[in-house]
């Protein structure tokens, strides 16, 4: 499934709070999330490489699965 990442959601990843999250941690969340998504969903507690914790709200869309936003702890 194709994962695609909004601006809004890349520019989270310059924020202090989102700091060591990397664009291949939420490629690879987003792919593990089953099933299909029809409406933004926040899905909470993936783990970075980092060893950070996220959660992101995320959309399946004809295109792929859209991340919206990410919430780092």
């Amino acid at each position: 499934m194709r994962v695609i990442i909004t601006e809004h959601a890349r520019k989270r990843l310059r924020d202090m709070r989102q700091d060591k999250i990397l664009v291949s941690d939420i490629i690879n969340a987003a792919s593990g999330i089953p099933g299909r998504i029809p409406t933004a969903t926040r899905f909470r507690g993936f783990l970075a490489k980092s060893g950070r914790v996220f959660d992101i709200v995320a959309k399946d869309i004809p295109g792929g699965r859209l991340v919206i936003t990410i919430i780092g702890k």
